[in-house]
């Protein structure tokens, strides 16, 4: 698998972005919830995701973890549980005569541990302490810390797309977002569904002049994309309009999410959906226009070349992705080191998705760590931004700063 690692890396910066992008590519997958391995059954209303966020019918998932609700009005949900009231702080949203609440902090404040198991897409309720609860470490990630002019910034290496195995986080990511005043991430891929954004990727990834996806790749690509469409149920033809960069992220996201790895279970998701439950700002490094339009702007050439890298391991992309995922589970910065490197013999691939950007991303947490705000910061961009000559970490300490792995 000679360009497995470029498969890698493309998969996951852009599968966040571009899932949403081929609507009739998938069918709409429902969420579950189970409290203590049972699932909860909703005679009124279902789970739903709003952005990024999982909410719930409120007295029902209540009633399913033996708490009694009292009162719901506007953003304050007053509920008894043990015995004790407790009064939460959350914004409410009625849909069709049902109360919706997010389940992360309404699980949270009952005393359950929450979970996401994205192979079966559920969320997972489990009492802390509890003979039932199942003992997990989830994984050791990748993070540092800088600290000047009395601010701090976290720096978190994400896995855009991930399963349940990742966690729950250890401590030190849970503890560090905790304290901080904002949360930075690429873009803020909760936003990914708007009308908005939406028409930014169709705008960039379909052919605007008349043409097809056959007229710019060749017969042989051209054909073997018709027959992995096929073979996943779909008509060869189904990605026509698209150019191969949609193509390549699209057809590795189907993948991706058969072997039980999806967007929304990756790292800088979870933090996204936190940061809206918590109202902490969540600021973007980047903008959907810079990343889309980098892979847009990549040359036919190149393109193609992607797309080919991906359609020649197909088939093997599973245990690609789990090489990927034991890397971030480990928390190996050799492999790490290894796979940005990897890169280095395509310049015009490892200039757009790593260099250039690195750049820019380390000027930006540089003006954090100056603005003697007193600020504390927590920043999730992919894994491979980080090590090596060019990354973030190199980049800031070429500016003077001491950064430490954590």
């Amino acid at each position: 698998m000679k360009n497995w690692k470029r498969m890698l890396l493309s998969l996951t910066i852009s599968v966040g972005l571009l899932a949403s992008a081929v609507p009739a590519m998938a069918a709409p997958q429902q969420t579950s919830v189970k409290v203590n391995d049972e699932t909860v059954q909703y005679m009124v209303g279902a789970p739903i995701n709003d952005k990024g966020t999982t909410l719930v019918p409120l007295r029902s998932t209540l009633d399913a973890m033996d708490v009694k609700l009292t009162t719901a009005t506007d953003d304050t949900i007053r509920a008894v549980v043990n015995g004790k009231t407790i009064t939460l702080k959350s914004k409410l949203t009625r849909i069709n005569g049902v109360t919706y609440a997010p389940i992360r902090i309404v699980g949270d404040a009952a005393g359950y541990e929450v979970r996401w198991d994205a192979v079966t897409r559920t969320v997972l309720l489990v009492s802390k302490g509890g003979e039932t609860e199942t003992v997990q470490t989830g994984g050791r990630g990748f993070m540092w810390e800088v600290e000047s002019n009395g601010n701090t910034v976290y720096l978190v290496g994400s896995m855009h797309i991930a399963n349940d195995s990742f966690y729950p986080l250890r401590k030190e990511f849970e503890e560090a977002f905790a304290e901080s005043d904002y949360l930075g991430v690429e873009i803020d891929i909760s936003k990914a569904a708007d009308e908005a954004q939406q028409k930014i990727v169709l705008d960039l990834g379909t052919y605007q002049d008349g043409t097809t996806l056959k007229d710019h790749i060749s017969s042989e690509t051209y054909t073997q994309v018709g027959d992995i469409l096929k073979k996943n149920g779909l008509e060869a033809n189904a990605l026509d309009t698209f150019k191969p960069w949609v193509v390549e992220s699209t057809l590795a996201s189907l993948k991706s999410m058969k072997a039980g790895y999806d967007a929304s279970a990756g790292v800088d998701l979870y933090f996204i959906q936190k940061a809206i439950e918590s109202k902490i700002p969540v600021i973007e490094l980047e903008s959907y226009e810079s990343q889309l339009g980098m892979f847009n702007n990549f040359s036919k050439e190149l393109q193609e070349k992607t797309l080919k890298a991906t359609l020649d391991n197909f088939d093997v992309l599973n245990d690609s992705v789990d090489h990927m995922a034991k890397m971030w589970i480990t928390g190996n910065d050799e492999q790490l080191l290894e796979l940005t490197n990897s890169f280095s013999d395509d310049e015009e691939y490892n200039k757009a998705m790593l260099i250039d950007r690195n750049v820019g991303m380390a000027d930006k947490i540089d003006g954090y760590l100056k603005n003697g705000k007193g600020e504390e910061y927590f920043i999730v961009v992919g894994a491979a931004h980080y090590l090596g000559e060019h990354g973030i970490v190199k980049l800031l300490e070429n500016k003077g700063y001491a950064v430490a792995r954590k």
